[in-house]
């Protein structure tokens, strides 16, 4: 009895997500903090300086918050209507802002009022920017055009008016103070020279423009526009580099990671897909309870706010990296005579002297090491079990087939327990893990209790239920087997290409 070895259960690939080094970086956040705002979140924007604070627009207010704060620390209402687009200056101090009443205006951080107010759209103003210089914005408006505004003195600069439907988005070139892009409705995108008169690039898309990032360094630029995001070379002219369709939905928002290596984006389908920016091959996504209208990201990662159509504000924080209480615990007297023997190597003449470990063992090979192999299979049938790790209960049924009584553990059931088994079965007979034994064990089922069938109605529904699934499976299974026959059938009726091998000269 002592020699027991305990079941071993075999190892089975897991199913679903592929732990990556993306995964594991990407799951590094706290429970989400839900802050509820007046309205839908339609802008979120981080200061580029510290504090990690960030500006959240909705209805006809912009709230500032801080990094762990839940109630603003700075409101700006001085809005007549539907407020768009509040975005920090470079330096942090300034933040400016579209409304609905076609006024952009200009706030300082540490005020209420507003310091400039530009009048000259005569629609909604949806984007609001500053140029690299800080002392210059660039708005677009629902009236067709696109402003640049002098921030010191207050007046209109010069206008553009080449899209022929709502200017809904844009940005500026972080390295060139003359460069700015925006997005329409009208399908294009624009690149455009402050220096000129007319844009320098247009860039032709199917859908809607719903927003258009440019790469720090000015090479690429990536644009959102009905459920595609698309990225292109602006070094080459604007040519298409890649097309990513991996929503299902209107995209709405776009960001960089800190690193420039991730690129996120949001979308009305509930979701955030992670890229990188190097094989644009989704490497992660985030899930979300509502429709994402906006999306930021903080200052190394620390946190990613998004804004939902259900003016819910969902804030996510990075767990802290914090390994100094475990250098602290490996230095204190206590760990060192601790760990004093554990690295210990015996010398040739040491007499060693070990003490038997007890074998502690699971319920069922305690059951199975005293040969009571029906009693075995309920414990390998207890819910918390056959729930959580089916391949135990399956384990244990093959080792109780394997010493041949199986038809002795599958006898002699009450209904609670051949209901409980049959569920078993009908759920992970399909499994292509588990269907070689699970067939096997519901044909000596099907043998030994075929005679008081009708006897049961909760036995017999199940029975109907495994034979629905069984039944479905072969059906699955013969489809498969059409649809490659049909395959193999297009291989071999496609003409072979002989690669042709140039005559070496004699």
């Amino acid at each position: 009895m002592s020699s027991y070895k305990p079941l071993a259960v075999p190892s089975y690939p897991k199913l679903g997500e592929k732990i990556t080094q993306d995964t594991l970086y990407w799951k590094r956040y706290k429970t989400p903090v839900q802050i509820k705002e007046f309205g839908a979140v339609t802008k979120i924007d981080f200061s580029p300086v510290e504090p990690c604070s960030y500006a959240v627009t909705a209805s006809t207010r912009i709230h500032i918050y801080g990094k762990y704060s839940q109630e603003p620390i700075k409101t700006f209402s001085r809005f007549k209507d539907t407020a768009y687009c509040g975005t920090f200056r470079g330096d942090g101090r300034l933040i400016a802002a579209g409304c609905e009443d076609s006024v952009v205006q200009l706030f300082d951080i540490s005020g209420k009022a507003a310091l400039r107010q530009f009048t000259g759209h005569s629609k909604a103003v949806h984007f609001v920017d500053f140029t690299a210089d800080k002392f210059r914005m660039v708005s677009g408006s629902d009236d067709y055009t696109c402003k640049i505004w002098d921030v010191p003195n207050g007046v209109q600069i010069s206008s553009f008016k080449e899209h022929t439907d709502y200017v809904r988005c844009g940005c500026t070139s972080k390295l060139n103070e003359d460069l700015f892009v925006t997005g329409s409705y009208d399908h294009t995108v624009k690149v455009f020279d402050a220096r000129t008169r007319n844009s320098v690039m247009t860039i032709q898309h199917e859908n809607p423009v719903e927003s258009v990032l440019l790469f720090p360094t000015g090479g690429l630029l990536f644009t959102a526009s009905g459920r595609y995001v698309k990225v292109w070379n602006m070094l080459s002219g604007g040519r298409l580099m890649v097309s990513l369709k991996n929503h299902h939905k209107t995209v709405t928002s776009l960001c960089l990671s800190s690193s420039r290596k991730r690129l996120l984006s949001a979308s009305l389908d509930r979701h955030v897909k992670v890229y990188s920016t190097e094989s644009y091959k989704v490497v992660h996504s985030f899930d979300y309870a509502d429709s994402i209208l906006s999306l930021a990201l903080a200052p190394m990662d620390q946190m990613i706010v998004v804004g939902m159509t259900n003016s819910i504000l969902n804030v996510k924080h990075r767990k802290s990296e914090d390994k100094s209480n475990d250098a602290a615990a490996k230095k204190h007297p206590r760990y060192r005579m601790f760990v004093k023997r554990q690295a210990y190597t015996p010398k040739q003449d040491d007499f060693i002297v070990s003490q038997p470990v007890k074998q502690k063992l699971k319920r069922y090979d305690a059951l199975l090491r005293g040969f009571q192999v029906s009693a075995a299979l309920d414990a390998a049938l207890s819910s918390n079990v056959r729930v959580t790790t089916p391949e135990v209960t399956v384990a244990v049924i093959n080792e109780i087939d394997r010493r041949g009584t199986l038809d002795n553990a599958l006898a002699g059931r009450t209904e609670a327990q051949l209901s409980t088994l049959l569920t078993f079965i009908i759920k992970h007979v399909i499994d292509p893990r588990f269907t070689q034994i699970l067939i096997n064990v519901a044909e000596k089922v099907i043998d030994i209790y075929s005679p008081i069938v009708t006897q049961s109605p909760v036995v017999d529904k199940l029975f109907l239920r495994l034979q629905s699934t069984v039944e479905s499976e072969i059906n699955y299974q013969e489809e498969l087997l059409e649809v490659l026959g049909m395959v193999g059938t297009l291989f071999a009726s496609m003409p072979s290409q002989k690669s042709v091998c140039p005559e070496r000269p004699t």
